[in-house]
């Protein structure tokens, strides 16, 4: 059988929606149909599992958050200072925002992920991959800072998205823009980027 690469993505956009809404225990071929406007039996026609569809979320997910690459280019721009640094934190929280639901199905794959060794493997690799990228692009970019400072803005970011995404009254978001600021103030090193 020929299957439809368009169909494959909007099948994954689909459980993206249902693993946001109803959590791991409500991924099902059937939710997932449902969900896409397919027929019943389409999702079990392009993937072998479900798990398989779960490690495909995983690693959907990072290319749906991705910035636009006209944007991006826009962005890289400015200065390679700090300045910059917090306005691509500041841009990928509004990514995020704009796409809740993928970063809160990312969050419940993690969670299925402590229940699955097979899943957590997978994520694992794909969540490294995606850091280490992270890691290249802001020592290429000649960003302030080192391979620590991205781990620790990183670590960082990912709690204050946790909170924000799903708690978000818990820091007003007129704070936002002073608490990216100041997490890069505090963990940024002086000196050439690469060098402590």
């Amino acid at each position: 059988m020929v299957r439809n690469p368009n169909r494959r993505t909007a099948l994954v956009d689909a459980a993206v929606e249902v693993l946001a809404r109803e959590g791991a225990r409500g991924l099902t071929f059937r939710a997932v149909d449902q969900e896409a406007g397919v027929p019943n039996g389409t999702a079990s026609n392009y993937f072998t599992s479900r798990d398989d569809l779960l490690r495909q979320v995983g690693e959907y997910i990072h290319v749906r958050v991705s910035p636009d690459a006209e944007r991006l280019a826009e962005t890289m721009a400015a200065p390679p200072d700090k300045s910059l640094v917090v306005r691509l934190l500041q841009e990928l929280l509004t990514r995020l925002q704009v796409d809740r639901t993928g970063y809160l199905a990312l969050l419940e794959l993690r969670l299925e992920a402590t229940r699955r060794p097979e899943l957590q493997a997978a994520l694992t690799r794909t969540i490294s991959e995606n850091l280490e990228q992270n890691v290249r692009f802001h020592l290429d970019a000649g960003l302030p800072g080192d391979r620590t400072t991205v781990v620790s803005l990183y670590l960082a970011m990912s709690g204050l998205m946790v909170e924000h995404l799903t708690l978000p009254d818990v820091l007003p978001e007129e704070e936002m823009t002073e608490v990216i600021t100041a997490l890069v103030e505090r963990t940024q090193v002086s000196g050439p980027a690469g060098r402590r």
